[in-house]
């Protein structure tokens, strides 16, 4: 059965030729945050992917690819972002959604959760009023505060038995 891309004016099908021309296709994910932002990006009206529902690697950066084994790959939560058959009423870009602390915490509880956009671009202009928290920067405290959590545990325990074997000895004599 063919396979053909699913974006709006894209003409690509799996056969020999496109796989020639080195035209990968790739499943929408499964993942249901990430199959909306997928779905969202295609920009079609009333459109509904299946577990079978393809897009054609045209549709992605050439950074979006894991190329290091022999199958070509999309890296983890990528979203397609090239659509040059797109009428120009749809070509504007889609704005990112506000990213605040409570929307961290939902997305830290989830097991899988959507990737949020690190750092927005910001205007020079308003670089002295940036409230935004550095994922990387919070993520390497948290595992330095768990480390010490853990650390002072594990001091509190052995604290715990040197005095048990405090009082032993002292009620032994």
């Amino acid at each position: 059965m063919p396979v053909f891309c699913s974006a709006f004016h894209c003409n690509n099908r799996r056969s020999i030729q496109t796989r020639s021309r080195g035209i990968t296709f790739h499943k929408f994910p499964k993942d249901p945050g990430l199959r909306k932002a997928w779905t969202l990006a295609v920009r079609r009206l009333d459109f509904k992917p299946n577990n079978t529902t393809v897009l054609c690697s045209c549709h992605f950066r050439p950074e979006d690819f894991d190329r290091t084994g022999q199958t070509v790959r999309l890296k983890e939560g990528v979203v397609p972002s090239e659509f040059p058959g797109f009428p120009d009423h749809l070509k504007k870009v889609i704005k990112k959604a506000r990213v605040t602390l409570n929307s961290r915490k939902a997305l830290e509880a989830r097991p899988d959760p959507v990737p949020v956009p690190v750092q927005p671009q910001l205007n020079p202009s308003v670089l002295d009023h940036n409230y935004t928290i550095d994922v990387d920067q919070l993520k390497t405290k948290l595992i330095e505060a768990q480390a010490r959590a853990e650390d002072l545990q594990r001091q509190l325990r052995n604290a715990k038995i040197r005095e048990r074997r405090r009082r032993r000895e002292e009620n032994a004599q």
